[in-house]
C-alpha cells in the first residue's frame, strides 16, 4: 500500500509516492525506469505553446473583494444589509442613508393613524419573525422598532453611513466603478467615494412632494406633507384641509376628524375602499392579540402554522388582478356592498366614491374609519378640483373659498421610479431618461433588476420589482438573493463588469406589453403602477404573480448579460493554478457530500455553493 504526500504550498508540487515495504524506492525512480528510452525528457516540449500565463493561486481562494454601495436603509436596504454579507464572501458593503436611523418609510411617516394595512405577521422577514406583535395590523412605531431590531441583530448598523444623501452617481468606464457624490445632511459638506457596484434601494414612496398648485407659497398657515409630519403640530380645535385619498390620506383624515373643529377633505379621484386585501378584514379600533394567543405563538410549531395560514392567502389572490375574472367580479360586488353598509348616514356618498375602473386597478385602500369619518358633521367631502391656494385657505375651480388653519397634503411621491439624483452612464442620465418626457419615457429595465448601458448597476425593489400577490418582505429577500448570486459570480469568476443585453431588456418589455392588457392594471385609472398616468405603460409591478416571478429569478439567465473580465485575454483565467485551497487543508472536509442517506435530498444534491 502506498501513502501520498504533497507539498504544503499552493504551487503545483511534486507528489511523492513511497512504497511502505521498500521505502528506499521512490515513485520518481519507478517512473524513470519505466519511461520510454527513446524520449529525451530534457529536449521534449509540449507541442502546443501559448503566451497565456496561469495565475498562481487556487480557484477557491478568497474571492475578489467587491466594494458595493446600497442607497437606502429602509426595508429593502436592511434586508440587503443582512443577506449580502452572508451570501457574498469578501463583500465590502456600504449602505448610504440620508436619515439618522434605519427604517425608511416607517421612520419618516409619523402622522396620526399611520399603520400597516397588511397583517404584521406577514409584513416581517421570513427568517426572523416576531411572535409578539401587539396588534394584528401594527402601528408605525412598532413596525419601525421591529426593522431596527432586525438591523441590530444582524449587524447591519456597522455598514451604514447615516446622514449621507447621494447627490449624484457617475459610471467611470476607465476604472469600472461608480463614482458617488455624497452630501452630509448635517453639515452640507460633500465627499466623493467609488464602488464596484451600485444598488438602489430607495423605495417607491421615498421622494414625497407637495402639490404644485398656484399660490401654495402664499399660504400662511400650517402646511405639511403627511410624510413630513410635524410632531409639534396640535390639530385640536383647528380647521384643517386634507388633500388626497391614497393610503396616507385615508388613514390621517379620520384621525384628524376626531379632534379638529372642521375638516375639508379634498379627494378628486374616486377609489375603492376595501375591507381587506386577502379576506382578513381590518377594523377601525386596534385589533389586539390576546395574552392567550401571544402565549400560543411562543410554540414554534403553532406559530409557524399560523403564519402559513395567514400568508398563504396573499399568494392565492392573483386571479383578482385579471380582467373579467370571477375573483375580480366578486370583489366589485363585495366592495360596493361593504361601502354601502358603511355609508348609511350619507348613502349619496356611495355614487361619489365608487370608481368606474375595477378593483385592483389602483392599490386597494382598506381604510377602516374613513367612510365613517366622511359622514360626520365636521367633515366636508370635496371632489371639485382645486384652483389655487390663498393666504388663508383653498379656492376650488367653482370659485368657492374655504378658509383653513392648516393643510395636510397626502398627495403621494415620485412614482415614475426616476432616481431623485443624477444617475449617469455615458451620455444618459436615468433621472431624466425615465421621466415621462425623457428618452425612455418610463423605467426601462431588464426584469426589474438592471438596465442596458449601465454596468454594475442593480435595482432592489425597483420598477417591475414585485408581483401583485405574495408579500413584500419575501419579494425583497428573493431579489436580494438574485443580486447576491450575481455578485458571487462576478467576485469568483474574474468578471470586471456585467450589464444586461439590450435585446434581453427589449424582450422583457415586449412580454410586459403583451401581459398587462390582460389585467385590470391597464384600465384608465391613476396609480403608482403607471406613474399616475392613466392608460400608460405599467411599470410598477411584475408581469405575473409573485409565485411566477419566484420561478423566473430562482434560475438566472446569465446568457442575457454581457461581460468584461479582469484578465480580458482569457475568460477562464480565474481558474488559477488548477488546485483548490480546500484540498490542501487537512482540517477541511473534502467530502461534504457524503451524508447519512436520510439526510440527502436529491433535488438539490451537489448544488449548494458554500460546501463544495
Amino acid at each position: 500500500m502506498a501513502t501520498l504526500y504533497a507539498a504544503s504550498d499552493f504551487t503545483p508540487a511534486t507528489v511523492h509516492a513511497v512504497d511502505e515495504k521498500h521505502p528506499e524506492t521512490s515513485v520518481e525512480t519507478i517512473v524513470a525506469e519505466s519511461s520510454d528510452a527513446e524520449v529525451n525528457e530534457e529536449e521534449w516540449k509540449y507541442p502546443y505553446p501559448t503566451d497565456f500565463k496561469l495565475d498562481n493561486y487556487p480557484i477557491d481562494q478568497q474571492p475578489r473583494q467587491l466594494t458595493v454601495a446600497v442607497i437606502g436603509a429602509g426595508l429593502a436596504g436592511v434586508t440587503a444589509g443582512i443577506l449580502l454579507p452572508i451570501k457574498v464572501p469578501g463583500i465590502r458593503l456600504t449602505i448610504l442613508e440620508k436619515n439618522n436611523d434605519v427604517g425608511g418609510t416607517w421612520l419618516e411617516n409619523i402622522y396620526p393613524g399611520v399603520r400597516c394595512d397588511i397583517p404584521a405577521n406577514v409584513y416581517q422577514s421570513t427568517f426572523s419573525p416576531n411572535t409578539q406583535w401587539s396588534e394584528e395590523f401594527a402601528q408605525g412605531p412598532e413596525i419601525r422598532a421591529y426593522w431596527q431590531g432586525l438591523a441590530k441583530k444582524y449587524g447591519v448598523y456597522q455598514n451604514v453611513e447615516f446622514r449621507s444623501k447621494v447627490a449624484g452617481s457617475y459610471w467611470e468606464e476607465k476604472d469600472a466603478q461608480w463614482r458617488l457624490e455624497i452630501e452630509d445632511v448635517s453639515t452640507g459638506e460633500k465627499r466623493t467615494a467609488s464602488y464596484d457596484f451600485l444598488i438602489t434601494a430607495i423605495g417607491h414612496f421615498n421622494d414625497w412632494k407637495l402639490p404644485d398648485y398656484p399660490g401654495i407659497k402664499d399660504f400662511k398657515g400650517h402646511l405639511r406633507h403627511s410624510s413630513d409630519w410635524d410632531p409639534s403640530f396640535d390639530p385640536r380645535g383647528k380647521r384643517i384641509a386634507t388633500i388626497g385619498n391614497g393610503a396616507s390620506g385615508i388613514q390621517v383624515t379620520p384621525e384628524l376628524q376626531k379632534v379638529a373643529k372642521h375638516v375639508d377633505h379634498y379627494a378628486r379621484s374616486r377609489t375603492w375602499v376595501a375591507g381587506s386585501f386577502s379576506g382578513h378584514e381590518r377594523k377601525a379600533e386596534p385589533m389586539l392579540f390576546s395574552e392567550e394567543k401571544l402565549k400560543e405563538f411562543q410554540d414554534p410549531a403553532k406559530y409557524l402554522q399560523y403564519r402559513k395560514e395567514i400568508e398563504e392567502a396573499y399568494w392565492r389572490r392573483y386571479e383578482s388582478q385579471l380582467k373579467d375574472s370571477p375573483a375580480n367580479k366578486r370583489a366589485t360586488e363585495e366592495f360596493k356592498e361593504l361601502m354601502r353598509k358603511r355609508l348609511t348616514e350619507k348613502p349619496e356618498l356611495l355614487e361619489q366614491l365608487v370608481p368606474e375602473f375595477a378593483p385592483h386597478c389602483r392599490r386597494l385602500t382598506p381604510g377602516p374609519g374613513y367612510l365613517e369619518a366622511l359622514q360626520k358633521d365636521n367633515v366636508e367631502f370635496i371632489q371639485t378640483p382645486i384652483e389655487r391656494f390663498t393666504e388663508d385657505g383653498i379656492v376650488t375651480v367653482d370659485g368657492k373659498h374655504r378658509p383653513v388653519d392648516a393643510i395636510i397634503c397626502s398627495t403621494g411621491a415620485n412614482v415614475d421610479f426616476a432616481p431623485p439624483f443624477p444617475l449617469v452612464s455615458g451620455d444618459k442620465d436615468l433621472s431624466k431618461a425615465w421621466r415621462p418626457e425623457g428618452e425612455d419615457g418610463f423605467p426601462y429595465t431588464y426584469i426589474g433588476l438592471a438596465t442596458p448601458g449601465f454596468p454594475n448597476l442593480l435595482f432592489l425593489h425597483g420598477p417591475n420589482g414585485a408581483g401583485a400577490s405574495g408579500t413584500l418582505p419575501h419579494s425583497v429577500e428573493n431579489q436580494a438573493t438574485y443580486i447576491a448570486r450575481l455578485l458571487r459570480k462576478v467576485s469568483t469568476q474574474g468578471i470586471r463588469t456585467i450589464v444586461p443585453l439590450k435585446e434581453a431588456a427589449d424582450d422583457f418589455i415586449q412580454y410586459c406589453d403583451a401581459f398587462f392588457p390582460k389585467t385590470v392594471l391597464s384600465e384608465k385609472c391613476s396609480s403608482w403602477a403607471n406613474g399616475r398616468r392613466p392608460g400608460q405603460r405599467i411599470h410598477g409591478l411584475w408581469p405575473g404573480s409573485a409565485a411566477h416571478v419566484n420561478h423566473v429569478r430562482r434560475d438566472p439567465r446569465w446568457e442575457d448579460y454581457r461581460y468584461t473580465y479582469v484578465r480580458p485575454e482569457n475568460r477562464f483565467a480565474y481558474w488559477g493554478n488548477g488546485w483548490t485551497k480546500k484540498e490542501r487543508d487537512a482540517e477541511r472536509d473534502i467530502v461534504p457530500y457524503l451524508k447519512l442517506p436520510e439526510e440527502i435530498d436529491l433535488r438539490d444534491y451537489h448544488e449548494s455553493w458554500w460546501d463544495l
